[in-house]
């Protein structure tokens, strides 16, 4: 539905909230391209100029990236996440490992303490995803799958400040999975995570911090050189 006509900036601002929640709501999931110039003037029912503006105003902002000869594509679903992202994009793997083994550490301890009967029930479809996806060979598929796991044991936290924290850098994150597992899914990037869930629903607490803490490392024992000292 053509959206209304109130004055100018009025009018941006709607466009801007209208493209931003095709993001937020997954519409437009992350990597993908959006509609384009025209189309998006056809469907919001506005000047092509004020769609420029807003789109613009979401690639300053983080959300998306204009690709001169290519398109627009969504990189962040929120305006955080497209600040982590640019800022944490070139940062160390070894340190991007760390911060995730921490937080999600941290997570599945809680998840294990916390967790209800619906979050286990969103973890066991997760898990059965993110395992279809490897069975099947799709790289990208289980690269957003296991994401999408991972962010699951934290939601089931039920602590709102670590899983919106985690969600902001999720898009980090999930580039480094990329990198780390490659073009071709192999048997040594596979990653067991029955064992995690296992622990969140036996309300091991213990277990499943030692469990989630494990990961990061296990893609590819010989990309990180581990600690002196520990």
């Amino acid at each position: 539905m053509p959206l209304s006509h109130p004055r100018r900036s009025a009018l941006s601002e709607q466009v801007i909230a209208e493209l931003r929640n095709q993001i937020t709501s997954g519409e437009w999931p992350v990597g993908s391209r959006i509609p384009t110039e025209p189309e998006l003037v056809d469907q919001l029912g506005v000047a092509r100029n004020t769609v420029r503006e807003a789109v613009r105003a979401l690639a300053h902002n983080g959300l998306l990236d204009i690709r001169q000869g290519s398109g627009t594509y969504v990189v962040a679903t929120s305006e955080l996440a497209g600040v982590m992202h640019r800022r944490f994009a070139g940062a160390d793997p070894r340190h991007i490992a760390e911060l995730r083994s921490t937080l999600e550490s941290a997570a599945a301890k809680l998840a294990a303490e916390r967790r209800t009967e619906k979050d286990l029930k969103q973890l066991d479809a997760q898990l059965t995803r993110r395992e279809e996806a490897w069975e099947a060979g799709e790289t990208e598929a289980f690269v957003a799958a296991d994401a999408t796991f991972h962010l699951a044991v934290v939601a089931a936290s039920h602590n709102d400040v670590m899983t919106a924290l985690y969600a902001d850098l999720s898009e980090v994150l999930r580039d480094w999975l990329r990198a780390d597992v490659g073009a071709e899914l192999t048997p040594e990037t596979h990653m067991d995570h029955a064992r995690l869930v296992d622990a969140i629903r036996a309300g091991d607490a213990e277990a499943a911090a030692e469990e989630a803490a494990s990961y990061p490392f296990l893609c590819n024992p010989g990309r990180f050189t581990a600690p002196s000292g520990g």
